[in-house]
């Protein structure tokens, strides 16, 4: 189980990092609080949160 969760977190990490660099171009695009950019941070937070899920149990023994 811990091979699978090492897994997902490798690809959840990618696509954190691939969504923070599109979040950063649209902004430097079109300012910070353009519907665009705002989108894009909510999608991010997505992500976000679903890293913290795979990370929620770790410190349980």
């Amino acid at each position: 189980m811990k091979v699978q969760t090492v897994g997902k977190e490798n690809v959840t990490l990618k696509k954190i990092n691939s969504k923070k660099r599109e979040m950063y171009k649209k902004a430097k695009q079109f300012g910070l609080i353009h519907p665009l950019v705002v989108a894009c941070s909510q999608e991010l937070d997505v992500l976000l949160n679903q890293y913290q899920g795979i990370h929620q149990y770790d410190h349980v023994v």
